[in-house]
């Protein structure tokens, strides 16, 4: 029936809802299959046979097996069959995933004895698991779902895979922020947020700059090597945009993010520090976004009153306005990368290039221990100076609903570099052509007025800071120009917009920005390339 050491492969002669099954479980591959047998002793598994890895197998459990209906032999005769429950993930369209049962009957009460000890034994061998988390909720953000979502869709999963949980529902803003840097961390696996991308940012800021805290490290100096974290960030998608999850798992379903929770991933992703002036301003993982982006999110924050449709309007707004911006653009280019930003390989699960790039990061560090970390000196920065309608730092494709490949499909997760997108001074017609490239699948940078570098560290200063001192009247007239009312297509300069920062503004136009590879973790295992038949149930 099968063998009886945990290391050895088990095999034997089940049911699955009234179909006898040959059911095997390879230690070695961790991997549990069974297909259909018409009798004892049936052969290898074809085509047909459903297989689900130990590793997204959420839990094991004991059950009342009996079967309904037309069993057959001795199998109808027995009324309560000895069973076994096996809760693991199914693979939906879309990159999500699905909570799924498989019940196998058992002829004997020690054969089931068996397989449950097997299997509960091989999960209690994943280390990656956590086992208690800390958990916060956004109850306000987004379209206010966050505890709903948390309790109808997180909380049973996390009640069937063992996993404990504190709860924080959160009652102003930078609460998470707070609580991190005050908290006792060390008997959590990661840390939970419930929310949007507003409320990941909390918790990230929270999270390195308490782990920046411990090591000793000053996170206002530009050039400081910051400290990875030891803890998971995971993220229970319940916002608005959600950018970071859909760039991260490919949906922006709750379950999905539960499950990958739960099965213990982990994505190791780079964060950018933004400083101005010698001061930490804000650390991003998705946009930096100057002009059309920056414009947005500063005339979007007086609209609150509008929910979420402040977005679509302050958008509207800004497009007709048409506002261009001088200045100049220094980047330090990411030579330690594969592929760039226009080589259609998008970021995937297993990366390669982020896999290199973590080895590159290593030897860094190896460098920085002897002293040998100055190599950057000799490499030559850019210069880019001229008028610009939008400049967009992205440190992943910033991918969401309404731009499925988002503002650099090819963008990577942790190589230690960012995208740097300058749209130049162009019609309103091409802006809009540019702008709907975002949501379809053409490059959307094959046009004259688009450039696109990948970059390590860049540097922005804007016109109007450069002439500050000595330009106050004529800033004064630009200010009227604005509206152009007698000339509704041409391409207004503006003095200077703000920075978008992952969504929140950021008033100092001059920044210096620098990419830390490889951060922060997450549970997540990038997106998948093509999902997998998952077990029918």
């Amino acid at each position: 029936m099968g063998a009886t050491g945990a290391a050895e492969p088990l095999r034997s002669e089940l049911w699955v809802k009234q179909q006898r099954c040959a059911v095997s479980l390879e230690p070695a591959r961790a991997l549990l299959r069974w297909w259909r047998s018409p009798g004892p002793g049936a052969g290898a598994p074809g085509a047909d046979a459903w297989s689900v890895p130990v590793a997204e197998i959420i839990a094991v459990e004991e059950t009342d097996g009996k079967l309904g209906g037309g069993g057959a032999g001795r199998w109808q005769k027995m009324e309560t069959p000895f069973a076994f429950t096996v809760h693991c993930v199914k693979r939906a369209r879309h990159h999500r995933w699905k909570w799924a049962q498989v019940t196998f009957c058992c002829p004997e009460e020690q054969l089931c004895r068996l397989w449950l000890q097997t299997l509960r034994a091989m999960l209690e061998a994943l280390t990656s698991r956590p086992k208690h988390l800390l958990v916060f909720i956004n109850p306000i953000g987004g379209k206010r779902k966050g505890k709903r979502v948390y309790e109808q869709k997180v909380a049973p999963l996390f009640a069937l895979a063992s996993i404990t949980a504190d709860v924080i529902v959160t009652e102003h803003a930078n609460q998470a922020k707070e609580t991190l840097y005050e908290i006792n961390l060390e008997s959590y696996d990661g840390i939970v947020c419930v929310g949007g991308d507003g409320m990941f940012s909390e918790v990230l800021h929270g999270l390195v700059g308490r782990t920046q805290r411990s090591a000793g490290v000053d996170q206002d100096h530009p050039r400081a090597a910051l400290a990875p974290s030891g803890l998971r960030i995971g993220i229970i998608p319940a916002g608005s945009t959600d950018c970071v999850c859909y760039s991260t798992v490919g949906t922006s379903d709750a379950e999905t993010s539960a499950l990958h929770i739960v099965v213990g991933d982990s994505l190791a992703m780079d964060v950018s520090s933004v400083h101005h002036g010698g001061t930490l301003l804000r650390y991003s993982v998705s946009l930096l976004g100057y002009g059309f982006y920056g414009d947005i999110i500063r005339d979007s924050e007086k609209k609150r009153w509008m929910g979420l449709a402040r977005y679509d309007f302050s958008g509207i707004k800004t497009f007709l306005s048409h506002h261009c911006y001088e200045g100049t653009v220094s980047f330090l280019p990411a030579q330690h990368t594969v592929g760039s930003p226009r080589d259609g390989k998008p970021c995937r699960a297993g990366c390669s290039v982020c896999r290199q790039s973590r080895q590159q990061l290593q030897e860094e560090q190896k460098k920085a221990l002897y002293g040998l970390d100055n190599a950057e000196e000799v490499e030559e920065w850019q210069v880019v100076c001229g008028k610009f309608l939008a400049i967009n730092v992205t440190n992943m494709s910033c991918a969401c609903r309404r731009s499925p490949q988002g503002l650099s499909p090819a963008a990577h997760l942790g190589d230690g570099s960012c995208d740097l997108i300058l749209i130049r001074k162009c019609s309103r017609f091409n802006f809009l052509r540019f702008l709907l490239r975002h949501t379809n699948q053409c490059d959307q940078f094959d046009f004259s007025f688009v450039e696109v570098y990948r970059v390590r560290k860049f540097q922005f200063t804007s016109k109007h800071a450069e002439d500050e001192d000595s330009d106050l009247r004529e800033r004064g007239k630009a200010r009227f120009a604005h509206i152009c009312r007698e000339h509704p297509s041409c391409c207004c300069e503006a003095s200077s917009s703000s920075w978008n920062c992952d969504g929140e503004v950021l008033h100092s136009a001059a920044i210096e920005v620098r990419v830390h590879c490889q951060l922060v973790r997450l549970f997540a295992r990038g997106i998948e390339e093509d999902p997998k038949q998952a077990p029918r149930s």
